[in-house]
């Protein structure tokens, strides 16, 4: 028998490559992501300038906190917006599989950038703890109020994308942060106006910045995983072989299991199989292939059909791991 390689993906007329479809695909998706990313960016830059000069005029941690996350919340979604638009290049000879990635690289990078901005955060508290300043306290409930009513506005504007789609959770993550400093402005300006409580104002900030750190890791391992091709969440690669291995009558076995994810859904698979004799190559590609699109949302397969021995090891593939 010999070797044969088959590659399949959302188009079944186009088997060469996945260059085309996949960027009319993502094409698709992507118009309307960053559609959406633009005017949150827009909306974000706005309300950031307003909290930042409200919270330095008013003395208000709180108020500042949420403006510097702001500022940062700003860069992430302008980076998100590049990030989608690049999405939408077509593939080329040096980047085969287009410029799909560059959402996760900037979903990792934005939770980086939250690590930072907790850090900031704290520092300031306990300075604010140890030495109280004046707050005023009106100036500080309406610029939050503002600044909350926003971030609503945006939230709800990116809702709804894609479990897998770590450039809108990235900006997503960086607008809910958002929107609890606003909520935690508003009660630390109610406290600090009817209670007096300065210590209202670093507290609720640090309280804040606890809730993003949980978040921030939470995106920042999501994002890594993809990166170093780890197997797609709530996919068992044991699962998907054992599977394979029933799917046509005409499979030996299955070795050599690779699969990963390229970015937002786009999940990828290449696998050996090896064949009973007298099996019909074509018709188990086509039951592989099926399997893995209906049952596991795989989209782009690359099978090769090895003859009674790997030929990728001397001693043949017996034994090999997947991945």
């Amino acid at each position: 028998m010999s070797n044969v390689h088959s590659c399949q993906h959302d188009h079944p007329h186009s088997r060469a490559t996945d260059a085309r479809g996949h960027g009319h695909d993502h094409a698709v998706q992507a118009d309307p992501r960053g559609r959406k990313l633009l005017v949150a960016f827009a909306l974000t830059t706005i309300t950031m300038l307003a909290e930042i000069v409200g919270g330095a005029w008013s003395g208000s941690l709180a108020l500042l906190t949420d403006g510097g996350h702001m500022m940062v919340d700003a860069l992430a979604l302008l980076m998100a917006y590049v990030g989608a638009r690049l999405a939408l290049r077509p593939a080329d000879t040096r980047r085969t599989y287009g410029y799909g990635r560059m959402e996760v690289l900037v979903g990792f990078v934005n939770a980086i950038s939250q690590f930072v901005l907790v850090g900031w955060v704290a520092w300031e508290a306990v300075q604010r703890l140890l030495h109280p300043g004046e707050i005023l306290s009106g100036m500080m409930l309406v610029v939050a109020l503002v600044g909350l009513l926003v971030n609503v506005l945006v939230l709800r504007s990116l809702h709804g994308h894609s479990h897998d789609d770590v450039n809108l959770a990235s900006a997503s993550l960086h607008v809910l942060g958002d929107l609890l400093g606003s909520v935690a402005a508003v009660l630390a300006a109610l406290v600090v106006r009817w209670l007096g409580w300065l210590w209202a104002d670093p507290v609720l900030s640090l309280l804040v910045a606890v809730l993003i750190l949980g978040s921030a890791w939470q995106l920042l391992r999501r994002s890594a995983h993809i990166l170093l091709e780890g197997v797609p969440e709530g996919m068992d690669s044991a699962e998907v072989e054992a599977a394979l291995n029933g799917a046509d009558p005409a499979i030996r076995g299955i070795h050599h299991l690779h699969v990963w994810q390229l970015a937002s859904g786009s999940r990828m698979a290449t696998l050996h199989a090896e064949l009973h004799d007298q099996g019909d190559a074509a018709q188990a590609l086509r039951a592989i292939n099926r399997l893995l699109q209906e049952r596991f949302g795989i989209q782009h397969v690359t099978v090769q059909i090895d003859p009674e021995d790997c030929l990728d090891q001397p001693q043949g593939c017996a034994g090999h791991g997947h991945g």
